[in-house]
C-alpha cells in the first residue's frame, strides 16, 4: 500500500498515512495529533532499486 505524507496547517505536525489509493481518493486526511482537516500533502523524494541483469 502506498504511504502519503502530510503537514497540518494548524499544529504544524508532519505525519504519514498508509492507505489504499481508493481510500485516499474517498476520504479527507486528518491530523493524527489535533484532528484538524486542514492538512497539505508533502511530496518526498523516493528511490527505486532495480535489478540489472546482463
Amino acid at each position: 500500500m502506498p504511504s502519503y505524507d502530510y503537514r497540518c496547517e494548524k499544529c504544524k505536525k508532519t505525519f504519514t498515512l498508509v492507505t489504499s489509493m481508493v481510500d485516499h481518493e474517498k476520504q479527507k486526511a486528518k491530523c493524527i495529533k489535533c484532528g484538524s482537516v486542514k492538512v497539505k500533502r508533502v511530496l518526498n523524494e523516493f528511490f527505486a532499486k532495480t535489478v540489472r541483469r546482463s
